[in-house]
């Protein structure tokens, strides 16, 4: 510090001053080094362009050695008498670069000589003024002055030399300098080999397996909405690109090595993929549009030939396969009130499929009236196909009642014309007014004058379909009488517990299997009041019987009070021990005392006396027969499905084990397809995975399997009490799902003692009807239909066998079911075993067939459930 004066103003000159130092340091300094670094630079170049890589290990190690040498002798020449910058210098550089004169800075120092007071002031003046332009002082850029030393610009070309050589180096820059320095003799390790997999998944409706692309290029045909996925592992170069058509798309990073990309194939292109400019592959793909489905009539749609129900013979077609086909029907006389749509059942996978429906809409307010009906059919790709419109008068039930047949025209008319309120209840109100019509039924005035109601007060558009709802009930009601109307309320109140019954047979199943810890109470006490309902209904209908026969004083079966109380004790014990076995959870004993009771109320209905007891209790026994073959074929088929499923996962184990052999022969064929420990162990985890899930997938069919096993289990024992005796071909065919069973749980092959209980499940259920055959005979009144699938059944796997059982059953012309053929002798004869249903089967065959195919239509249901209901159908 300067005597006289303070620390503060000088302040920013000791900044200043530092700066010229550093500076005038940086001018001396860099021209001095810049030798060496030369030295420097250009090894480092030598050294990344690998050219070391290639020179035994002495001389890499020489030439090290002497750049290393050059840089020192270099840095220590320049570096030779140099001396960081003091103060004075650092003044007249600020005093340079400020453009100050006379060296100002150095009155700082000096002092005036005497000591003349006016001298002393002026000079304090001078000082005062030097110090305001402290802050005005500039460092300036530091001029090293390099382009004198280097006219031609050597340390440009040197710049750009090491530049490059560093792209080139790219990630191995440190491991080639680290070699140059290195003794040892060695290659660059040479980078993972470039794995490509390309693969094209169909959308899901399709059900079509993946296909697999070449990695060498080729052509492919795949559907529209195809998903095309791509993973490339290993190689070098930067991110490849996916092209397809005119769109280019980068891959996205998996990890360091690994990248994989994804696109939408709605429309043919050549699909490209290119890495650093160069095509690695290259695919013609050829996209095959999805068209929509073709929904047509097979046949002019009409009435059926039985009954009130209408038929309609359909056909749908589909690339793919049709998910659904809707019946349309569209009143003629109002084209734009709301369609009447029936659900057709399709088969799975309907690409060609055709049937014929058979829906009654007698009950239906359009019934007796002109419509028109389409088909409308969709696939899984929301794609409607609409067939032409068909022309029918949909068939109408015929009244006898005058009341009825009132009610039912005036039902029509409201179809006609829903606004026609005021004619409908003034039509009302005249039915009314003579109550001697309807034998002055109180119910039938009630739901007159609520139909009436409804049309005047609600002035809903629902409410006209209300109002005929209830002149339909009103008609049934006056046309069938009291006995008819319990006989319907019967007859749901035995569906409905039968509905209650299944539901408790499949908790308990769900708990055997583990999959429930125990039965539902509210389910227990849901079937309970089913019960009780039914015991109400029959009581109802009993009574109802009794007053019609006293009524008709019918002669041929006169009416005695004591057969009835002695039929209703009968019954109502059949209930008791319905409510016991569902208080004990054994729902498939109230179901069996369910079908019994069913066949003592048709006993009843139909007038049987007690001599048919025994015949009846042997059809009773034949039923329980057929059934148990029915379950027989039901495991036929689910055995089979899971064979089909054994070929599946073999097929896939083979082709993963084959794309293993190939790949192990590229890389012996190769060095440069040998994989690194990172793709070897994820090859490893995928393997390991892929065993896994075969593993749970077996083990998961082996549950099923012992679930098959135990159901046969049971139906033998059934069989066995039925008749005495159990063929030993279902014996066979429970050993060889038993070593299904164990195979699969130690991860074998059940294939070959799958297909074995296949085959005795078959010749088994052949022989179960032989022996039905034999010990209780044919049963009047069976079809062709009911043979027809056993027929089935056993097509699918006859023995060696079967042909001498065929000879012997042909020889009295009977087939080998047992039944007449038409060639057969006195087959077309009054006295044969064929009998015509009567009009009370008819009506009980349509009325399975409604219920059939209403549960069928309801498509939550589980798989082997619907397609059981389909060969139910396939026998009407």
């Amino acid at each position: 510090m300067v005597r006289g004066v303070t620390p503060a103003p000088l302040a920013p000159l000791a900044r200043r001053r530092r700066l010229a130092r550093l500076a005038l340091a940086w001018e001396a300094i860099w021209p001095a080094i810049w030798p060496a670094l030369g030295v420097l630079g250009v090894f480092l170049t030598f050294a990344l362009l690998g050219i070391p890589l290639l020179l035994p290990g002495w001389l890499r190690m020489l030439i090290a050695a002497g750049f290393f040498a050059g840089f020192v002798v270099a840095l220590r020449h320049g570096l030779r008498g140099f001396r960081w910058p003091g103060d004075d210098p650092a003044d007249r550089r600020l005093e340079r670069e400020s453009g100050l004169d006379h060296r100002p800075l150095a009155t700082l120092t000096d002092k005036p000589a005497g000591d003349d007071p006016l001298a002393q002031a002026v000079w304090q003046v001078h000082r005062d003024r030097v110090l305001s332009n402290v802050r005005r002082l500039r460092v300036g850029l530091p001029r090293p002055g390099l382009a004198k030393r280097d006219p031609i610009a050597l340390r440009a070309a040197l710049g750009l030399s090491l530049l490059a050589s560093l792209v080139v180096a790219g990630p191995e820059a440190p491991e080639r300098l680290r070699r140059a320095f290195a003794g040892e003799v060695a290659m660059p390790a040479a980078p993972p080999p470039m794995r490509l997999e390309a693969w094209i998944t169909p959308p899901a409706y399709t059900a079509a397996a993946p296909v697999f692309l070449d990695p060498a290029g080729g052509e492919a045909s795949v559907p529209a909405g195809s998903r095309l996925q791509v993973a490339l592992s290993g190689g070098t170069g930067g991110v490849p690109e996916l092209q397809t058509g005119n769109t280019v798309s980068a891959f996205r990073a998996l990890d360091t090595r690994s990248f994989g990309a994804e696109a939408v194939l709605d429309h043919g292109a050549r699909l490209v993929i290119r890495r650093d400019g160069s095509e690695v592959a290259a695919w013609t793909l050829t996209v095959q549009a999805d068209q929509p489905p073709r929904a047509s009539f097979t046949e002019a749609p009409g009435r059926a030939l039985r009954g009130l129900a209408i038929r309609l013979p359909w056909q749908v077609q589909d690339d793919w396969g049709a998910v659904s086909l809707n019946a349309e029907i569209r009143l003629k006389a109002r084209p734009d009130a709301p369609p009447h749509v029936v659900e057709i059942p399709l088969p799975a996978q309907a690409r060609d499929a055709r049937g014929v429906s058979a829906p009654d809409l007698s009950a239906h307010p359009w019934a007796g009236l002109e419509v028109e009906i389409l088909l409308r059919a969709r696939d899984g790709a929301e794609q409607e196909g609409v067939s032409a419109a068909a022309p029918l008068t949909l068939p109408e039930r015929s009244f006898t009642h005058p009341v009825a047949q009132a009610l039912i025209a005036l039902r029509k008319a409201l179809s006609l014309d829903p606004t026609a309120r005021a004619e409908a209840r003034r039509a009302l109100d005249g039915l009314a007014a003579a109550p001697e019509a309807f034998e002055h039924d109180t119910t039938t005035y009630l739901a007159l004058r609520a139909a009436r109601h409804r049309l005047t007060r609600d002035r809903r558009p629902e409410a006209v379909t209300e109002a005929q709802e209830i002149m339909w009930e009103t008609a049934l009601a006056l046309e069938e009488g009291r006995a008819e109307r319990t006989a319907r309320a019967l007859q749901q109140a035995r569906e409905e517990l039968r509905q209650a019954l299944q539901e408790a047979q499949r908790q308990m199943e769900e708990q055997r299997n583990g999959e429930r810890e125990e039965r539902n109470a509210e389910q227990r006490s849901e079937t309970e009041r089913r019960i009780q309902e039914l015991r109400d209904a029959i009581r109802r209908h009993l009574e109802a019987m009794a007053e019609r026969l006293q009524q008709e004083n019918a002669e041929a079966m006169p009416f005695d009070p004591q057969n009835r109380l002695m039929d209703r004790r009968d019954l109502d014990r059949r209930t008791d021990r319905m409510r016991e076995a569902n208080r004990q959870d054994r729902p498939e004993d109230a179901e069996r005392e369910l079908a019994e009771l069913e066949e003592m109320l048709r006993a009843l209905e139909e007038g049987r006396s007690a001599r048919n007891e025994q015949q009846e209790r042997r059809r009773q026994q034949r039923q329980r027969g057929e059934q148990q073959m029915g379950v027989v074929q039901d495991m036929v088929q689910r055995q089979t499905r899971m064979l089909d499923s054994g070929h599946r996962r073999a097929e896939a184990e083979t082709q993963r084990r084959e794309a293993e052999r190939r790949a192990e022969q590229a890389q012996r064929r190769s060095p440069w397809n040998r994989q690194t420990p990172e793709q070897q162990q994820q090859q490893q985890q995928q393997r390991a995975e892929a065993e896994q899930q075969a593993q749970a997938e077996a083990n998961r069919e082996a549950r099923v399997q012992r679930a098959l096993r135990r159901a046969l289990g049971e139906v033998m024992q059934q069989f066995g009490d039925l008749t005495g005796e159990v063929p030993p071909q279902l014996g066979r065919a429970d050993q060889a799902m038993r070593e299904a069973q164990d195979q699969l749980m130690d991860g074998g092959d059940a294939r070959d003692a799958q297909q074995r209980a296949i085959r005795e499940l078959v010749e088994g259920a052949r022989q179960m009807a032989q022996q039905m055959q034999r010990q209780f005979g044919q049963q009047e009144g069976e079809g062709e239909g009911e043979g027809e699938e056993s027929g089935e059944m056993m097509g699918e796997g006859q023995g060696e066998g079967e042909g001498q059982d065929q000879a012997q059953n042909q020889g009295d012309g009977r087939d080998p079911l047992g039944r007449r053929t038409r060639e057969a002798p006195g087959a077309q004869d009054n006295g044969s075993d064929t009998r015509v249903p009567d009009e009370a089967e008819l009506l009980r065959t349509r009325r399975l067939q409604e219920e059939l195919r209403k549960r069928g239509a309801e498509r939550e249901r589980p798989q082997d459930e619907l397609d059981y209901i389909d060969r139910l159908l396939r026998r009407f």
